[in-house]
């Protein structure tokens, strides 16, 4: 498996639009969290408290898998995160770390 850090700023003006995609957002984050492609993340909140992008931490096959998840992901698909820097990573595997 191959691991990225997803750093998704939302285009400018999108907030309505994320508020009103977030209900598919969140359902197909619950299918890929079952699928153990989504290790975690959150939104990236603005001076004001809003939403104004995501982190995302996840885990696929390879990098098609990750270009698969962001054609079916809403937020990528109908343009709220404007920008998408895709980082590969190395997930700290806590279990090992904590029992060592």
């Amino acid at each position: 498996m191959q691991q990225f850090a997803l750093i998704c700023r939302d285009a400018p003006g999108v907030l309505e639009k994320r508020l009103a995609a977030r209900a598919e957002h969140m359902a197909g984050l619950k299918v890929e969290k079952a699928a153990g492609r989504i290790v975690d993340g959150g939104a990236i909140i603005d001076d004001d408290g809003n939403m104004a992008g995501s982190v995302v931490l996840c885990a696929f096959e390879d990098r098609a898998g990750l270009d698969a998840y962001l054609e079916r992901e809403v937020y990528a698909r109908e343009g709220i995160w404007g920008d998408i820097e895709i980082v590969p990573l190395k997930i700290v595997d806590w279990d090992k770390l904590m029992a060592g």
